[in-house]
C-alpha cells in the first residue's frame, strides 16, 4: 500500500459527512416544507388546492424517479454554475440535496398524514387558528414519525454519497473506488465498507432513540 490510509480515511470521512449533513439539512428544511405543503393542499381542514398539490406532486415524483447516478450527471452544469466545479464534495452536495429534498418531501407528507384528523378537527372547532394548529399540534404530533423518516433519509444519503465516488465526488466511496477497486487493494475496499456500515448504524441508533424518546414524551 503506497499511501497513508489513515489520513485518506480521515479526509474522505470528513467529505462524506459534509455531503450527508449539508444535503440532509436541505432535505429537512426544504423537503419538510414541501411535504407540509402537500399535506395542507390535500386536506379539506386547511388549504385544499388540487392544482397546487398535483403540480408539486408531479415535480417530486419526476425527481424521485431519476436514478441518482443519472441525476449526478444531469446536474453537472448546475453544480458548476453554483459552486464553480463539477467534481468533489462541494459539487456533489447539489444533486444530493435535490434527491434528498424530493425523497424526504414524500416521507414528511406521509408523517403529517398519519396525524389523527380528529385531533385537528377538535382544535379547529375550539377556534384555534390554522397557523397555530400547524405549529402547536400538527408538527409536535408528527415529530416522532418525522425523526424516523429523517433517519431513513440520512441512511439513504450515505449510500448516495458513496455512489458519488464513481464520478469523482470524493468521500469514502471515492476512496473505495480509486484504491480498493481500481488499484486492486481489497483491504481498502473492506475498510471503507466497514466505515460506511458503522456510519449507518450510528445514524440509525440516534434516530431510533430520538423517535422513541419523543413518543414517550407525547404519551
Amino acid at each position: 500500500m503506497d499511501f497513508d490510509l489513515k489520513a485518506a480515511l480521515i479526509l474522505t470521512f470528513g467529505q462524506t459527512m459534509q455531503m450527508v449533513i449539508s444535503s440532509l439539512l436541505a432535505a429537512i428544511i426544504i423537503g419538510g416544507s414541501i411535504g407540509l405543503l402537500l399535506f395542507l393542499t390535500s386536506n379539506t381542514l386547511f388549504l385544499k388546492n388540487r392544482a397546487i398539490n398535483q403540480i408539486v406532486g408531479v415535480i417530486i415524483n419526476i425527481t424521485r424517479s431519476i436514478p441518482f447516478l443519472i441525476l449526478l450527471v444531469l446536474m453537472i452544469p448546475v453544480s458548476k454554475a453554483i459552486v464553480h466545479t463539477s467534481i468533489g464534495p462541494n459539487a456533489v452536495v447539489i444533486p444530493l440535496a435535490v434527491a434528498a429534498i424530493a425523497f424526504f418531501g414524500r416521507l414528511s407528507e406521509a408523517s403529517f398524514s398519519d396525524v389523527d384528523n380528529g385531533v385537528l378537527e377538535a382544535a379547529i372547532a375550539s377556534g384555534a387558528s390554522k397557523l397555530s394548529i400547524v405549529l402547536k399540534i400538527l408538527l409536535p404530533e408528527a415529530l416522532p414519525s418525522l425523526i424516523k423518516n429523517i433517519t431513513v433519509t440520512a441512511v439513504s444519503l450515505i449510500g448516495f454519497s458513496a455512489m458519488a465516488g464513481t464520478v469523482g465526488g470524493g468521500g469514502i466511496g471515492d476512496l473505495a473506488i480509486r484504491y480498493g477497486y481500481q488499484r486492486y487493494e481489497p483491504e481498502v475496499m473492506f475498510i471503507c465498507v466497514i466505515v460506511l456500515v458503522l456510519l449507518v448504524q450510528i445514524f440509525q441508533v440516534i434516530g431510533d432513540s430520538s423517535a422513541k424518546k419523543l413518543d414517550k414524551t407525547s404519551k
